[in-house]
């Protein structure tokens, strides 16, 4: 016989093995439930199945079981249903007629969106861990499942390994969570020595389109009474939306709707339901700040997020917090509702070398800010501007409807370099001198609108031995008002004052001007009228009278009007003594042309 006819033989005999050993064979679905549930005893877990079973031989024996039910347990909550489960089981046990699990796959399955129910199972595993036994999965993989009726988390697909031959283990996973395609990595893990008190090393990522968030560092078991394990490393956060990031993971943070582009990054260490960071770099636009900060997660159904932190900053953009500013004078109504901003606590200590809002500028800024249940508090504790000091406070408090706010603010300006102040908004030195101020203003309502028709307060500027440049004032009256031709273009007037006043007492968003003028050497002046807050406009009027005692007749009325931004000046025609509606003023405050010169 020729040798190759053996050969043939044998590898036909092979290839038919082969074909028998990987073709699907249907078993009796009683005993491969009861078979495989011997298998799952160890680890907490009990199985039903209701579907077709079969068992494929090679290339490892597997066995596949149709629409699965797993508890936690003859008589705990269900784990998983509804899918197919495929059981490798080991072949060694096999020769030994044991059901041993090399690994475990679940496809298409319901998953219990209760996490505590699963706490039974993985205790179980811990204990079997800690027994010393090394007889476990090898591999798990779950694969297009979804959290209860998929409304959060669908198109789950996990892969966990943790090969016999080493200590550490392993897992990938992708999901859908709230419609966001996001995939987590955990590597490095030792669960074994998390199973016996000790701590292992792990590094871990999760990704999503607008963001992600990398960790490394070492995980213990979580401390007696604690739901959480204690972490501790280097951890770094991003996103480029932190108000749609936050809303994505169902959670709320302080003052969270004012945020854009935002990062974390440093050493952090947790216990239970808080998180320390003793070294932190926080990326806020495009801002940069350091320091030290603490995160706490209250309890209860809808816990509350608590966040401490001190940091300091080299340059801090103010720009947007006083574009949120001024949105209370635009022209279309703001909610000030306080809802949005305060669904968390904040004490937030902010320190910077240099504060910038478009081109002012204020250096070595001292701020505070605390946010509260329905209550906002702004501090600026110190800050230097123009060679001078600016404090402030803003008060924010909803009332007894949530969605009317009150608001209270109040300030001092002290000797502030008036020149440099106004050539920082751009309207030039036109007058210059030490400035100093205070204002107290407040008000509620349910929008900005109505805010500025319910504003009351007080409002006080004054400046001591100041210079106006580009204008003559004594020559002014001289001339009855005319300019002369291209003065104001040359800038070659000037006119020395001891004093420069303005107050505003403010009630329903009106303020009316009391104890304002002027006091120079040559000339002094008066000034009398409204500010609508509501109607952003002024109406004014007020005297110009020489103070020479040859000249002491001379005067004349002036009048200014118009919107605040963009008011114009222009002297009034004798006979005149009331302004036009709607500042309506009693015809007492009008002024003749020969009025004696104000000091204030």
């Amino acid at each position: 016989m020729s040798p190759r006819r053996p050969i043939f033989v044998l590898v036909l005999g092979g290839l038919i093995l082969a074909g028998l050993g990987l073709q699907d064979w249907p078993v009796d679905g009683g005993r491969a439930m009861t078979f495989a549930g011997h298998a799952l005893d160890d680890y907490g877990l009990a199985l039903t199945a209701e579907g077709p079973t079969r068992l494929t031989l090679l290339p490892l024996p597997r066995l596949t079981l149709g629409r699965v039910r797993l508890t936690a347990g003859p008589d705990g909550p269900t784990l998983a249903e509804g899918g197919h489960l495929t059981i490798d089981l080991d072949p060694l046990g096999l020769l030994g007629g044991r059901a041993e699990l090399g690994g475990l796959r679940l496809d298409e399955a319901r998953l219990s969106p209760d996490a505590s129910a699963w706490g039974g199972p993985l205790a179980q595993l811990a204990a079997w861990t800690r027994s010393g036994a090394t007889l476990r999965p090898r591999w798990i993989t779950v694969s297009g499942a979804r959290i209860a009726e998929g409304d959060e988390a669908r198109d789950i697909d996990i892969d966990l390994a943790w090969p016999f031959w080493s200590a550490s283990a392993e897992a990938h996973a992708s999901l859908t969570w709230r419609g966001v395609p996001t995939r987590i990595v955990l590597t490095h893990l030792r669960p074994a020595e998390i199973a016996q008190g000790l701590r292992s090393p792990f590094t871990a990522s999760v990704t999503w389109p607008d963001g992600s968030l990398a960790a490394e560092g070492s995980a213990g078991p979580p401390p007696d009474g604690a739901a959480w394990p204690a972490l501790a490393g280097r951890a770094r956060f991003e996103s480029r939306s932190l108000p749609r990031t936050l809303a994505w993971l169902g959670r709320d943070a302080p003052l969270a709707a004012l945020a854009g582009a935002f990062s974390l990054e440093g050493r952090f260490e947790t216990a239970d339901r808080s998180v320390s960071w003793p070294s932190l770099r926080v990326g806020l636009g495009g801002d940069v700040l350091d320091g030290a900060g603490a995160a706490t997660l209250g309890a209860g159904a809808v816990p509350r997020l608590s966040i401490q932190a001190t940091l300091a900053a080299d340059t801090v953009d103010l720009a947007p917090l006083m574009g949120d500013l001024n949105t209370l004078f635009a022209s279309e109504p703001t909610p000030l509702a306080l809802a949005p901003l305060t669904r968390g606590d904040l004490d937030l200590r902010l320190s910077a070398a240099e504060g910038r809002a478009g081109s002012v500028q204020v250096q070595d800024l001292a701020a505070s800010i605390l946010v509260r249940d329905a209550a906002v508090e702004v501090a600026v504790n110190r800050a230097r501007l123009q060679d001078g000091t600016l404090k402030g406070r803003v008060t924010l408090a909803s009332g007894a409807d949530p969605a009317e706010t009150e608001v209270r603010m109040q300030g001092t300006l002290d000797r502030v370099d008036l020149g440099s102040l106004l050539a920082d908004f751009g309207s030039g030195r036109w007058m210059s001198g030490p400035l100093q101020g205070q204002f107290f203003l407040e008000g509620s309502a349910h929008d900005s609108a109505g805010l500025l028709a319910h504003l009351g307060g007080r409002a006080t500027l004054a400046v001591e031995g100041g210079v106006i440049s580009g204008l003559d004032l004594a020559e002014l009256v001289h001339r009855n008002g005319v300019v002369p031709a291209g003065a104001l273009a040359r800038r070659n007037g000037r006119t020395a004052f001891e004093r420069a006043a303005v107050t505003l007492r403010f009630s329903d968003g009106i303020g009316e001007f009391s104890e304002s003028g002027l006091r120079g050497p040559s000339v002094g002046a008066n000034l009398q009228g409204r500010v609508s807050l509501p109607n952003r406009r002024i109406e004014a009027r007020g005297d110009l009278a020489l103070r020479a005692a040859a000249d002491a007749s001379r005067g004349l009325v002036f009048e200014v009007s118009g919107p605040w931004d963009a008011p114009t000046a222009q002297v009034v025609p004798p006979g005149e003594a009331i302004l036009p509606d709607p500042f309506k003023v009693p015809a007492s405050l009008g002024w003749s042309g020969n009025a004696r010169a104000y000091a204030p």
